[in-house]
Order: C-alpha cells, then sequence, then structure tokens
C-alpha cells in the first residue's frame, strides 16, 4: 500500500501510475510491497525532522525512515517540495520529473541502496535514471 500525505503544501500526485510505478520498483527489485507512506512538506517541516531524528542542521530533499523487515518494504519518505523546487531549477528539469527522481531515491534506500560513497552514489543516480524512464512524466 502506497498512501502519499501532505503538510503545508498542495497536493501534486493524483495518478495511481505513481503508484503503480514504484510497486513495479520494488517487484523488479525483487522485494514486496509493504506500506509505503509519501510525505510531502516544506522545508521548516523537513528541517525539523531533520535536527529532530538525524541531527542534521540542513535543509534537505528527502529523509527516509526504514521499517523494512526481510524483502517486505516499510518506511516513511518524507520529501521537501521546496527542496524539489529548487533541484528543478538548477538541474534544468521540470517539477515533476525531479520529484520523480526524490520518490524513486528514497524508495532506493529502502531497497538497500545507499548513497554516502561516490561508488555508490553513482549506482544510486543509475538506478534513478534507469526507473526514471519506466515513467511517463
Amino acid at each position: 500500500m502506497i498512501e502519499y500525505q501532505y503538510i503545508e503544501c498542495d497536493e501534486i500526485i493524483t495518478s495511481e501510475e505513481i503508484s503503480l510505478w514504484l510497486s513495479n520498483v520494488i517487484k523488479e527489485e525483487g522485494k514486496e510491497i509493504g506500506e509505503l507512506v509519501y510525505v510531502l512538506c516544506k522545508d521548516e517541516y523537513l528541517l525539523e525532522k531533520n535536527i529532530q531524528f538525524l541531527n542534521h542542521d540542513t535543509l534537505t530533499d528527502v529523509i527516509t525512515f526504514d521499517y523494512c523487515e526481510n524483502d517486505l518494504i516499510n518506511g516513511d519518505i518524507l520529501i521537501s517540495t521546496d527542496r524539489v523546487e529548487e533541484n528543478a531549477k538548477t538541474y534544468k528539469v521540470n517539477y515533476l520529473t525531479e520529484l520523480h527522481r526524490v520518490m524513486v531515491h528514497g524508495l532506493l534506500h529502502l531497497l538497500g541502496y545507499k548513497d554516502k560513497k561516490e561508488k555508490d552514489a553513482k549506482t544510486m543516480r543509475e538506478k534513478e535514471n534507469y526507473y526514471l524512464n519506466k515513467i511517463i512524466n
């Protein structure tokens, strides 16, 4: 089950196609979908959570809370719509493309991918691009 919550921002994900796409990412990675919650919010909310739970006093586009059990994917993925908008301008892509990238990035973390080391970040980016090519923006 995939759920979308909005905190002080407009509802922007209305397509079942997005949920199907995310479910297919999970299946293709050989896992099963459990409960996945995407929380779309503003910078202030995500910064508060970043400080509260990770002790990081910095803005970020996505934070993933992993509640996975074996191959069952469960988690909360918090996304700053402000950061997505800024990133879209920086990388010269449309807003939805960047939103989808951040959504799959958070999901890839739940699927076991890391991005702290350069080699891991490269693999993560390749996976993001691979799965972005499977969705129509």
